[in-house]
């Protein structure tokens, strides 16, 4: 194939020819940079030094059209053929007088100020320049979100505070539904290909029904590429503590109506290394080999389709995406039975030994828009495959036997996601906006560990809302929403039989009932109400809400020994659907210089849901039984910036979260994985060109954080802390007249701190957080147009 492909390059070689030029200044003879050389079926763009060149040209003459916004056009006509000469275009300056130009569309940035609610635009910018190992560690900067971190790849959102089922993230309008209940499952969502992402803080229920009850990390589709374009991007990337190697090119292109886009992503990495070379865990001690936490590598393998068509009033898209990773859990994660483990954890970094778990998510979305009159639909259809699998070594416990097989639990969720809605603009000042979201959810188990039962779960909810302007700068939103869902758990049996004491002093031997065929059905309101007012530079918001959230499997019908918490875990049938009250105030203040911001919080919850901890157990482990309570949080973000001397960035900001629990088994306490008081200081200076460096930038961004004396037992407090991460970015110049190069070379934790996040998953084992860590990445851009 490959020699049939040579021999017919060849063969269309032989009659087609290239042509070279320049365009320069008629008045000045300098070159002219950006100048657009069209003809019938070729293009190209003008360099720095006015050259430009044309490739397969057919034989014969041709006309060119060369224009330039500050020069009069003109027309070149140039015969192709052997030893054809190098052509000169010379252009003449004009000055052109515009008429009135009204533009017709919002920056994100500027939408968001008008919603009441409380918004922050994550650009691609930022994503770039702050990528960590997961897209939640990316976003670990914005004031008020932070993310459960397991082990160097895995992790998941938390917005003030509260995290788990209680952040809804929504990709492609479809909210993405894993196994996200579990402490140790993190999110799956390839970072690379995001141009930007809406985060809201605060209850979002009216919009995103059950489960946006703390907020949402909203993942819009890329935007539609250019006409006649092909772009795309090359990156890679090496990291020095994890001996991390990735790489993800992405590419798309668009004809006139249609186009597309794709994305493959591959990284690897190893044992990550922390500033300890001992664990301390019940009371006995690990030792780390070489800083190495063992068995804490893992691999990911993504790749994503779209195919999208575009006309006047219709846009639509399909994407196919799949997510693969496997990683492995810290060996000492996972109890005691490592001191008698043949496994060899120290022979290789790199190696995947048991415990761990795989994890494949599929998905299928659709996004379609039409517009007609005034009105403009969109539906939004989803499909999604999540299976995971957790692998540990197969040792009796009490009754049970030794498996024969190394897959301790095996989840399988199918979802089916639709969304629709109707924006109705009746006048220039008033829309209405009415919908509704339907998501059926089932869920298989398996593996000879239980912990939840086979589920399956419904949910619909009709919305509807009202943004009206009054004047040019005020603008109120209310809205009202209703939800309906049930879940239906299946029974199950352990495959083992266990010995009971009967009522009449005899033992029998029986099969366990751990779940029981159970339909539950929830119904409740959601509604939110709110006002914007933006004067110069300053914005003002404020929005009171209503929001709630259905419980979960493992809320309600869980009954098994989760290992990777160190604890027995139990259900609750009699658990209603969490309600929360919550007001929030925004000013920003922003100018060309100088930017300042606060924006607080007061929430209320009826009936809170949390696994309490108990004085039974279970073969040596803590009984946990989930049970509601009444809980007061309150809190908010402040942040600051300025710039100094065009060059020099200085940015502060801070949060805090304040919860206490005002009923139940642990009235007065705080709430598990409470953040603590943190402040992070960022300092950026933008340098002059530096030889084939251009733009390069220097950043330090200093964190401090407060010691977390606010638990609830059997938490430990965390003391406080401090991390400076350093990192430099630039451009450089690869490949003459093309796009430059992108690269980011980062340094963090750059003293090697030992310290603990209160937030993390490995933290209730005394692991710290990783140790220092140099990053590089490098991003050659592909910009052609046709």
């Amino acid at each position: 194939m490959w020699l049939c492909f040579a021999l017919c390059s060849m063969a269309c070689a032989q009659d087609s020819f290239q042509i070279k030029g320049s365009v320069i200044d008629a008045s000045t003879q300098d070159p002219i940079e950006g100048a657009n050389i069209i003809g019938e079926k070729s293009f190209a763009i003008s360099s720095s030094t006015g050259a430009f060149i044309i490739n397969n040209v057919p034989k014969g003459t041709h006309s060119f059209k060369v224009s330039h916004i500050s020069y009069a056009p003109d027309t070149l006509l140039i015969s192709a053929g052997p030893g054809t000469e190098a052509a000169i275009v010379v252009l003449t300056e004009t000055a052109t007088a515009l008429d009135e130009v009204a533009v017709h569309g919002k920056s994100n940035r500027r939408n968001a100020r008008k919603l009441p609610s409380v918004t922050h635009a994550v650009s691609k910018e930022f994503l770039e320049k702050n990528r960590e190992n997961s897209l939640m560690q990316t976003l670990n900067k914005i004031p008020g979100v932070s993310s459960i971190n397991i082990g160097s790849g895995q992790s998941k959102p938390v917005i003030r505070g509260l995290g788990f089922n209680r952040v809804a993230v929504v990709q492609n309008g479809i909210k993405h539904e894993a196994q996200q209940w579990g402490n140790d499952h993190g999110l799956e969502i390839d970072q690379y290909g995001i141009e930007n992402i809406q985060i809201i803080k605060g209850p979002a229920s009216l919009l995103y029904g059950s489960d946006a009850i703390a907020g949402v990390v909203d993942i819009p589709p890329a935007n539609i590429p250019f006409q006649n374009s092909l772009s795309g991007e090359l990156n890679l990337l090496a990291e020095s503590n994890n001996d991390l190697l990735g790489i993800s090119v992405g590419i798309q292109s668009r004809k006139e109506k249609w186009f597309y886009r794709s994305r493959l992503t591959y990284r690897d990495y190893g044992d990550y290394k922390v500033p300890t070379d001992k664990i301390k865990y019940d009371n006995y001690i690990f030792e780390l080999h070489d800083h190495h936490l063992r068995n804490t590598a893992g691999k990911e393998v993504n790749a994503s389709f779209g195919l999208g068509y575009v006309h006047t009033n219709l846009k639509s898209e399909t994407t196919i995406s799949n997510v693969y990773a496997k990683n492995g859990f810290f060996a000492n994660a996972h109890g005691l039975e490592v001191r008698t483990s043949k496994i060899d954890y120290d022979s290789s970094n790199r190696d995947i030994d048991l415990p761990y778990h795989g994890v494949n998510h599929f998905k299928i979305t659709n996004n379609t828009s039409v517009v007609s009159g005034n009105h403009s639909f969109q539906f939004d259809l989803g499909y999604q495959n999540n299976k995971r699998e957790e692998h540990s070594e197969p040792v009796p416990h009490g009754y049970m036997p030794k498996p024969s097989d190394s897959k301790e639990r095996a989840f399988h969720k199918n979802t089916y996601s639709l969304n629709a809605r109707d924006s109705f603009k009746p006048n220039e000042k008033n829309t209405i906006v009415g919908g509704v979201n339907m998501e059926l959810q089932q869920n298989t188990i398996g593996g000879w560990g239980f912990l939840i039962p086979a589920y399956n779960r419904f949910s619909t909810g009709v919305f509807a809302y009202n943004q009206f302007q009054w004047g040019p700068n005020v603008h109120f939103q209310t809205g009202l929403r209703y939800d309906y869902g049930f879940l239906a758990t299946k029974s199950y049996y352990d495959w083992y039989p266990s010995t009971v004491n009967n009522s009449d002093g005899s033992t029998s031997s029986v099969h366990l009932k751990r779940a029981q065929d159970k339909t539950l059905d929830f119904g409740n309101i959601s509604a939110s109400a709110g006002i914007g007012y933006h004067r110069k530079n300053t914005t003002y918001k404020l929005n009171i809400g209503k929001s709630f959230r259905m419980p979960l499997a493992n809320e309600l019908a869980s009954d098994g020994v989760n290992y990777h918490m160190y604890r027995y875990e139990k259900g609750n049938l009699a658990l209603d659907s969490e309600e929360s009250y919550q007001l929030d105030i925004e000013i920003d203040h922003t100018t060309k210089k100088f930017s300042i911001g606060v924006s607080p919080f007061i929430n209320l919850f009826e009936n809170f849901i949390y696994l309490n901890p108990t004085p039974k157990f279970f073969e040596t482990l803590q009984i946990y039984e989930y049970t509601q309570s009444k809980v007061f949080r309150m809190g908010g973000e402040i942040k600051a910036g300025t710039t100094l001397y065009n060059a020099l960035q200085l940015e502060a900001s801070g949060e805090y979260v304040y919860a206490r629990q005002t009923s139940g088994a642990k009235k007065n306490f705080t709430l598990p994985f409470s953040p603590p008081l943190s402040g992070l200081f960022s300092a950026s200076y933008k340098f002059k060109k530096i030889g084939f460096l251009k733009r390069p930038q220097l950043i330090a961004d200093y964190r401090i954080t407060a010691a977390q004396t606010e638990i609830v037992p059997p938490e430990e407090q965390t003391n406080g802390h401090s991390v400076l991460n350093m990192s430099f970015s630039t451009e450089l110049a690869i490949i003459k007249n093309k796009l430059p190069a992108q690269i980011w070379i980062k340094l963090n934790n750059v003293f090697n701190t030992k310290f603990y996040d209160h937030t993390s998953f490995y933290r209730l084992i005394d692991v710290p957080e990783p140790g220092r860590n140099i990053s590089v990445s490098f991003t050659i851009p592909i910009n052609r147009n046709h």
